[in-house]
């Protein structure tokens, strides 16, 4: 059953609307019909973003206790402005 409404688009929406109707040959219809279904199926069901922390060491030599020293060592003594 389909029901007819009216809705208004930001400028940005209705250009990659009218996009997809162009590349897929498809009715402005049925692709935003497909856009609605997509974008309400995806809603709130996206993975968090998870960063997962791994050691990464110090290299044998080198200590966090002189900061100015250690950047002056890795990247050079023209580092500074």
């Amino acid at each position: 059953m389909s029901e007819r409404t009216t809705i208004t688009l930001e400028s940005d929406v209705a250009d990659r609307l009218r996009h997809e109707v162009h590349v897929s040959g498809r009715s402005f219809k049925d692709v935003v019909n497909r856009a609605l279904r997509v974008g309400l199926d995806q809603n709130g069901q996206r993975a968090p973003f998870v960063v997962e922390a791994r050691p990464m060491g110090l290299r044998g030599g080198r200590s966090l206790d002189d900061i100015e020293g250690l950047l002056d060592e890795v990247e050079g003594h023209d580092r500074k402005w």
